[in-house]
């Protein structure tokens, strides 16, 4: 494990607001790229954070706090990136699950695929299904990202995978589950088209379907 990397999860784990564009800059002049560092530092260190919530070590103001230490990251990465195929691979519509509130994870995985020639349309936080499909329906996006954190709100997928067979589109589009509580074997169980475990994951994935695979 490459210490620079280390550090950056530590610094979210400590909720380092201050160091954490320093460490950043760090990872990028030993010849990191941005998905290494949000790969092993920053989806690493939230998902201690996130652990630690769950135990009751951490509340939800530091869950806050860890997302404003990953937003002070993100634009230091994203100006690193590679800009994506300019003709476009699709839209995606990203959102997190009716009754969920988070929103890091997605925000991360908005930006990788922005970044790599998606268009991206983020519905935001606690989205019910309804919405989600006619953000489907009137943008003809190929792609859904769903994330969810809370295990009492993954009924919430099942809602969208059902609501986009009422609607008709189940056929044309691509569910994809991800967040702390949802798994392969979730995923199955919910009828929805893949699971990611982590933001790069996400951008293989979704990849993969624009490339028709």
């Amino acid at each position: 494990m490459n210490e620079s990397t280390m550090a950056v999860r530590r610094a979210i784990d400590e909720l380092d607001l201050d160091g954490i564009g320093m460490l950043v800059g760090a990872c990028l002049e030993e010849g990191l790229t941005p998905e290494e560092i949000i790969q092993e530092g920053i989806s690493k260190g939230l998902e201690i954070v996130g652990r630690k919530f769950e135990d009751g070590e951490y509340f939800l103001a530091d869950l806050i706090m860890a997302g404003e230490v990953v937003k002070e990251a993100m634009p230091i990465l994203k100006a690193r990136m590679n800009p994506g195929d300019s003709s476009g691979k699709g839209t995606v519509i990203l959102a997190t699950v009716a009754g969920d509130i988070h929103e890091i994870g997605k925000n991360i995985v908005g930006m990788i695929l922005s970044a790599n020639g998606f268009e991206v349309i983020d519905l935001g936080v606690d989205v019910p299904a309804i919405r989600i499909m006619d953000a489907a329906r009137t943008t003809g996006a190929r792609f859904i990202g769903l994330s969810a954190l809370l295990t009492t709100m993954v009924d919430s997928i099942r809602e969208v995978v059902d609501a986009a067979g009422a609607a008709g589109l189940r056929d044309q589009v691509k569910i994809v589950i991800g967040g702390a509580c949802t798994s392969q074997d979730l995923c199955t169980e919910m009828g929805a088209d893949a699971y990611g475990e982590t933001a790069i994951d996400a951008l293989r994935i979704f990849n993969g379907y624009a490339a028709g695979a």
